[in-house]
């Protein structure tokens, strides 16, 4: 996988306004935010899209689960959503697999 910018990020050589971090996932506020609270949570292993999940994967897929119910209890959301872009075409501009945390606070 070649160099992205959250490698930088992860690595701390990249600005990045991080609200979580554990052994294996960091969570920061995106730089165009498209919600009130958009932060896109990302795993420290390089994987570049979610095409590319192998089955030794799948526990750190679910990790990532429970960080966005932790940053939805932190953040007191009302409504949130969780989504992944796949590939160009998908959408996806960062090949460094991430998930958009998309949350509504309570009013």
């Amino acid at each position: 996988m070649s160099e992205t910018i959250f490698s930088k990020i992860i690595r701390r050589e990249a600005p990045a306004k991080i609200v979580h971090e554990d052994e294996l996932t960091m969570a920061f506020h995106d730089i165009n935010p498209k919600a009130p609270i958009h932060i896109l949570i990302v795993p420290k292993k390089p994987i570049p899209t979610l095409a590319d999940v192998s089955e030794e994967d799948l526990p750190l897929i679910s990790h990532i689960h429970k960080v966005a119910q932790t940053l939805a209890k932190a953040y007191e959301c009302e409504g949130w959503r969780l989504v992944v872009n796949v590939g160009e075409k998908g959408g996806q501009e960062v090949f460094h697999l991430h998930y958009h945390f998309l949350g509504w606070p309570k009013e």
